[in-house]
């Protein structure tokens, strides 16, 4: 078995894995450890855990120790180089009329590196810039381009649920998102409706995922017929997945009428599949237009690059 303690970089950001040493490590400290990009200043987000030796990264480097009031102050100090950084990176960006977007400025701990993220729609040949920049922070200059999910990711904002964005709130990755997870919540196939600030297919379709696959694998689908706990046989018009109700068209007196039962008040053959015909209804509820938009989106997933 292996110590180990989880530490970020950035909020939301990826957790990466250090050997604690002799250290004392709780959640919230801050410690100094060394990365691919240096030595770097980094939050504790899980306290001193043992895990199995084949579930870790070798070699595990150790922390190099918690972090000292002057780290503290060099940290805060870093942040407000990065707000300078940021400025005189956009100025020469000008300078050199690049068609680019500066989104972040970042320092590395001991200040051996500065890194800027930028979006861009094509290739940019920065070579000059770099050049530029680093005449100006006589330091190693890494320009890093990124996509628009990495953007949305740092910079935040409000979803449509008027809570800020999972992505800069509390996801470390982003995850392959699908149409499929729109079809199983029963959401529109919309564009507008399913994607996110990012202009992706929304992360949080993902959540719920798993329970709507359980839910909806109890449930008869639309066009299915049933048999009522009151000895009536009809046709599923409508389901509620979270509350398990179903709608059933029924015949009474001759009479055709919409009722509806609990699932436990119901026998059905269970579907293993998707309703064609509800399938079908759904498609015919979205243009061919909409479709491709969605098919566009669900191929632009992308990994991220902030690490």
């Amino acid at each position: 078995m292996k110590r180990i303690v989880g530490v970020r970089f950035r909020t939301a950001g990826k957790i990466y894995y250090f050997d604690p040493v002799g250290f004392e490590i709780k959640r919230g400290d801050h410690v100094i450890v060394e990365t691919a990009r240096g030595v770097e200043y980094g939050t504790v987000v899980g306290g001193i855990r043992e895990v199995d030796d084949t579930k870790v990264t070798q070699p595990l480097k150790p922390v190099l120790r918690i972090a000292t009031e002057r780290d503290d102050e060099q940290e805060a100090a870093n942040k407000i180089k990065e707000k300078k950084a940021f400025g005189i990176c956009q100025e020469k960006i000008k300078k050199h009329k690049l068609e680019m977007k500066l989104i972040d400025a970042e320092y590395t701990f001991d200040n051996n590196k500065v890194l800027f993220y930028f979006t861009a729609d094509g290739r940019i040949d920065f070579r000059e810039l770099v050049k530029d920049l680093a005449g100006v922070f006589k330091t190693r200059i890494e320009l890093r381009q990124i996509g628009v999910r990495d953007e949305t990711k740092i910079l935040g904002g409000i979803g449509i649920c008027g809570r800020q964005l999972c992505c800069h709130t509390h996801l470390s990755e982003f995850v392959p998102v699908s149409i499929k997870m729109a079809k199983e919540q029963n959401l529109s196939l919309n564009p507008t409706k399913i994607s996110g600030v990012c202009g992706r297919l929304m992360c949080c379709l993902k959540h719920e995922e798993e329970t709507y696959e359980d839910l909806n694998r109890r449930l008869p689908g639309v066009g299915d017929f049933v048999t009522t706990d009151d000895g009536l046989k009809g046709e599923v018009s409508g389901v509620n997945v979270l509350r398990q109700l179903v709608k059933v068209i029924v015949t009474v007196n001759d009479e055709k009428e919409i009722r509806e039962y609990r699932l436990d008040q119901l026998r059905f053959r269970r579907r293993h599949g998707k309703n064609r015909k509800n399938e079908e209804n759904r498609k015919n509820d979205v243009s061919a237009r909409e479709i491709k938009e969605l098919e566009k989106l669900e191929k632009q997933d992308e990994k991220s690059r902030l690490e």
